[in-house]
């Protein structure tokens, strides 16, 4: 790779074309990148190391705007890091997402009429590798249309070789430690994946259902009970009740009938129970409710399972076959005829789990399932925020963190799936369980079988700091890059991967975290701050939006949009105005260029400098020294709106301008302009190019005929700074204004010639005389010159000759007619705010509206009345 200090100027054209086009520079300009090798990482090197892993996006998706805004993110850090003189290393790679390509070639399966057990394991596993290898990735090569400078040379995946070694290696470790083991107890089932997911993959939404209320037993030893899962009755082993409820004291220990089957059932006192909640009694159904299952072991239920894994009814009797939304309205049905429904609700909107990837309605269901035994594990993460060794930023959202981490339940590991790492454990003829790490030898004979399912896929990309430089080995990367600097993520994956790597990291890697600080972001949603959602009907492909206007704008809008820990509201609009900013940054490089602008030799001194030479070098540095403070502190938003301003507003619009002058005047002054124009560019376009790559990196080349931006040096502030210059300008930049909004009240247009008389003797603006004039098209005043207009502004006084370039009489009558309805708005507010009555009763957001529209008339009736006797005689 090219060393930052080592590029040479190159020779070749210092044209552009008139007009940007990212589709001809985009693609061909990234694959000029890599195979450049500038985003690869040498682990030998002896720079100061930069990691970042990218989240591992599923092998079955694509590129939408949330990846798009996260990988923007990380890209900026990476490259400014890259170009700060760090061995930068952002490391790219995929997760096998067990369930959802399962689910793809189970889909190509049906097509032809069969089911992964008509192919059997080994089979359905070969085409899961073929769909991986023939339809998976997409999202990589849509990461490379982004311009992600990511390592390709050390992409991995999930279920890659050393990867699944690693898988291995831990969890025979866990094993021996007693932090993994084999239960029977209450998971989350999901009937459509038939697999057990844990509790974060489950999203609860509201959904209508029915609360019905039914009568156990007979005459005097009757119970309410209410139940929205009527179909669960069935596996009911008990009621209960709480020990010092005095409506049911004589019940306890008895049994009674069990409606619609040949059982009794007994009730029970378990403190668990609420009196003050319903009737006080409730239904237990061990097999298929948490808190069943826990009031079951307290009391030693038996747990009778009533739905097979399709959430099909397995009892024998009239209920057998049905689906249990079937079965609810048929038991319902058959409970009513019996006399046995107290009351029903409906709709009883409550809070229902569903599987987070089909949607299916979760079915709680007792199940023997491989776990993680959390709590250590989890101390030690909460521990490692808590001692500083890892910053959560934004540091308000830590409390996300400890919340989770510090309730943390035992995952269930185990999924009921063919694709994925399949659990290393065996289990002999005599009841032996064995254990396999990835040097031993896995027990063979007669009667020896593998346990069938795989490891949830969470638990492999819970490695993938750490895994992905190769652990369990000692290698050279995992030395130069382990721990990573920061991990960029949203909020929303907390719990699902940031509190694993942190268990993991931690556990595996000797007390070390697996990363320096968690940078939380917030969610992309539409311009008006709405979820994006197909059914919303606002969902945006960022393909879309890189087709019609450059990844360059949609990357900037995204950064631009990045507040810590914020969710971030997008909209067309504003990939727009970002497309307008990197034709303006074209623009003015093209200018630059067809003036001379360079960037060989040193800059003058500041005192071979005019002011506004030395105006924009000291902005210049102010603003490399706040885009510095700003990604430091992972300020995307501000780093962005900071060069957005000082690029457009004073490179741009002042220094650009003002420039033109200095240029038609020639000699020394334009020289040195040309080499501070340069400067100035050659430092905005490093300070774009981690969020801008692609523009940048066409403009920086040719302005400076050096290899590529890529690997230039990241700016430094040199600390100049002439805050004389700065208040000069910004002098100039206020008599400038105020002309222009006199001119445009007056309803001169922009480019018309006045005559006028400039008195800067007072200020020290007489060199900018030339400059002043034409920016504000002012023609010398000549002879016949009449002062109709003189503007006293900070010291300056500028006269106008007006006559003869409006319409007066025309002009007088339109701002007569301003002037009578702001003083008509005026009276209003003042009688208003005038009516005690009023004051009284209005709201304060009311009252504090109507005091803003009377200053806001006051000022019109001034600002009006000033233009009307500034207006020449008629």
């Amino acid at each position: 790779m090219t060393e930052n200090s080592a590029q040479q100027p190159t020779a070749g054209p210092r044209e552009l074309p008139t007009q940007y086009a990212p589709a001809d520079v985009e693609g061909p300009l990234y694959e000029r990148w890599v195979e450049r090798g500038y985003f690869e990482a040498d682990a030998s090197s002896d720079k100061p190391p930069y990691t970042i892993v990218i989240p591992p996006p599923n092998v079955t998706g694509s590129l939408h705007l949330g990846h798009a805004f996260q990988h923007t993110l990380m890209d900026a850090l990476t490259r400014r890091k890259r170009m700060q003189g760090y061995e930068a290393l952002w490391l790219p790679g995929m997760d096998h997402a067990g369930i959802a390509t399962q689910n793809k070639v189970e889909q190509q399966l049906a097509e032809e009429g069969k089911s992964r057990h008509d192919v059997g394991r080994e089979e359905f596993v070969r085409r899961t590798w073929r769909w991986k290898d023939e339809y998976g990735g997409r999202i990589l090569g849509q990461m490379r249309r982004l311009g992600d400078g990511v390592d390709w040379s050390r992409e991995r995946f999930t279920m890659d070789e050393g990867l699944s070694k690693a898988v291995l290696t831990i969890f025979k470790k866990l094993y021996d430690d007693d932090l993994i083991y084999r239960a029977e107890r209450i998971i989350n089932w999901c009937p459509r994946c038939l697999t057990a997911i844990s509790d974060i993959e489950v999203d609860y939404q509201d959904d209508e259902g029915e609360l019905v209320s039914l009568k156990y037993g007979e005459g005097d030893e009757t119970v309410v009970v209410a139940t929205t899962r009527v179909e669960t009755m069935l596996g009911d082993t008990a009621v209960a009740v709480h020990p010092e409820d005095e409506r049911y004291a004589h019940l306890i220990g008895k049994r009674i009938k069990l409606p619609l089957t040949d059982r009794t059932i007994p009730v029970v006192a378990d403190g668990h129970v609420d009196p003050e909640f319903g009737t006080g009694a409730v239904k237990v159904t061990p097999a298929h409710d948490p808190n069943d299952f826990a009031i079951g072991r307290r009391h030693g239920l038996e747990s009778l399972t009533v739905m097979d894994e399709r959430a099909v009814i397995t009892v024998p009797g009239p209920f057998q076959g049905l689906d249990r939304f079937e079965a609810r309205a048929a038991i319902v049905e058959a409970l009513r005829e019996q006399g046995r429904i107290v009351a029903e609700k409906r709709p009883y909107v409550h809070s229902v789990g569903h599987c987070s990837r089909c949607r299916t309605t979760i079915e709680p269901r007792l199940s023997l399932q491989w776990w993680v035994k959390v709590e250590p594990l989890a101390k030690a993460a909460g521990d490692a925020v808590r001692d500083g060794r890892v910053r959560i930023h934004p540091e308000e959202l830590s409390k996300r963190y400890f919340d989770w981490v510090d309730n943390m339940h035992d995952w269930t590991i185990s999924r009921q799936l063919w694709w994925g790492h399949r659990i290393p454990v065996w289990y002999g003829p005599n009841g032996e369980t064995v254990c396999v790490g990835p040097d031993d030898e896995a027990p063979t004979g007669e009667g020896w079988t593998q346990d069938t399912d795989v490891l949830d896929t969470w638990f492999s990309s819970g490695l993938w700091p750490f895994s992905t430089l190769g652990w369990p080995d000692e290698t050279a990367s995992l030395e130069k890059f382990y721990p990573t600097d920061v991990l960029l993520t949203g909020h929303d994956i907390i719990f699902f991967w940031v509190a694993r790597m942190m268990m993991f990291g931690l556990y595996a890697m000797d007390g070390v975290p697996p990363f320096h600080t968690i940078a939380l972001t917030g969610l992309v949603r539409d311009e008006h701050g709405k979820k994006m959602s197909k059914s919303f009907g606002n969902v945006v492909d960022p393909l879309d939006w890189m087709d019609a206007y450059g990844a360059d704008a949609v990357r900037f809008t995204l950064a631009r949009g990045a507040n810590p820990g914020a969710d971030v509201p997008i909209g067309e609009d504003w990939v727009q105005a970002s497309r307008n900013f990197a034709n303006k940054v074209w623009n003015a490089t093209r200018f630059a260029l067809m003036n001379g602008a360079t960037v060989e030799g040193e800059l003058p001194p500041a005192e071979k400098l005019s002011a506004t030479d030395r105006w924009i070098l000291s902005r210049l540095n102010r603003t490399v020294d706040a885009v510095d403070a700003y990604y430091d502190d992972y300020q995307f938003a501000k780093a962005s709106d900071a060069l957005y301003h000082f690029a457009w507003d004073e490179v741009f619009d002042w220094y650009v301008e003002l420039s033109k002058t200095t240029f038609a005047a020639g000699g020394d002054g334009a020289a040195a302009s040309r080499r501070v124009l340069g400067e100035v560019l050659d430092v905005t376009l490093r300070l774009l190019h981690p969020v801008m790559p692609f523009v940048t990196d066409t403009l920086w080349t040719t302005l400076t005929g050096r290899e590529s931006v890529v690997v230039a040096e990241w700016p430094a502030d040199s600390g100049f700074r002439d805050e004389a210059a700065e208040r000069e300008i910004e002098l100039l930049q206020e008599v400038t204004t105020e002309v222009r909004r006199f001119r445009a009240d007056q309803g001169l247009q922009p480019g018309q010639r006045v005559p006028a008389r400039l008195d800067l003797s007072g200020t020290s603006l007489a060199a900018h005389e030339p400059a002043i004039r034409q920016l504000l098209r002012l023609q010398p005043e000549g002879d016949g010159f009449q002062a109709t207009a003189t503007l006293p502004i900070a010291g300056a006084t500028v006269a106008l000759d007006l006559s003869g370039t409006i319409d007066v009489a025309a002009e007088r009558k339109r701002l007569t007619k301003d002037l009578g309805a702001a003083e008509k708005e005026k009276a209003q507010a003042t009688a208003k705010l005038g009516n005690e009555a009023f004051l009284a009763k209005a709201p304060d957001q009311v009252v504090g509206k109507i005091r803003g529209r009377l200053v806001k008339a006051e000022d019109d009736i001034a600002r009006i009345t000033a233009q009307l006797a500034n207006l020449p005689a008629a």
